[in-house]
Formats: C-alpha cells, sequence, structure tokens
C-alpha cells in the first residue's frame, strides 16, 4: 500500500497517443514536472488515446526517476483501454491508481 503525503500533488494531464513520435516530449514535460514535485506527481491520463511499448517504457522510466528523487509517481483517470493495457502486461500493480477525484 502506498500511503501519500499531505502536501498537494502534482499534477501533469497528458493527452493523445504515447508513442515513439511523442515520447521525448512527453519525456521532457515529465521530467520537468518531476522538478516541480515535492511528493507526489500525478499522471492524468483521461485524454492518452494511445500508448505503445515506448509510452509503458516511459512511464516506468519515470517512476524510476521520481523514486531517486523521493516522489511518487501516480496514475489517475484512466481510459479502459489504458487500464487493460497495464493489466495485460502486468504492471497496474507497480503504480499507485488514484480515483478520480
Amino acid at each position: 500500500m502506498t500511503v501519500l503525503g499531505t502536501t498537494a500533488p502534482t499534477i501533469l494531464h497528458l493527452s493523445g497517443d504515447i508513442d515513439v513520435c511523442t515520447t521525448p516530449d512527453i519525456r521532457r514535460r515529465i521530467l520537468g514536472a518531476l522538478d516541480q514535485a515535492v511528493e507526489v506527481l500525478v499522471l492524468d491520463l483521461s485524454e492518452v488515446t494511445f500508448c505503445g511499448a515506448g509510452g509503458l517504457g516511459l512511464l516506468l522510466h519515470a517512476q524510476g526517476r521520481a523514486r531517486s528523487r523521493g516522489v511518487t509517481l501516480a496514475l489517475t483517470r484512466l481510459t479502459p483501454q489504458m487500464t487493460r493495457l497495464l493489466e495485460i502486461t502486468e504492471l497496474s500493480d507497480r503504480f499507485p491508481i488514484l480515483a478520480e477525484q
């Protein structure tokens, strides 16, 4: 169980496809948000339309970077497709999933 701290989380809204063409820009956005995050960085995935293998790798890389900085990387507002992708790749237990606010 992951217990989130009392400091307000930093929230980053992602949208569109997360694929080989978009991962460099998304990586920069996530790393920039990590620089601002104190305890928790939440990725809002409600508008993500596609996530390829590169996108999953990016999420895992971001999680590692967050941990090294003492920040929890959490996901929220997953689409049914994103939920299914995390389940079939057995990554759903690797990320805290927050209920919609």
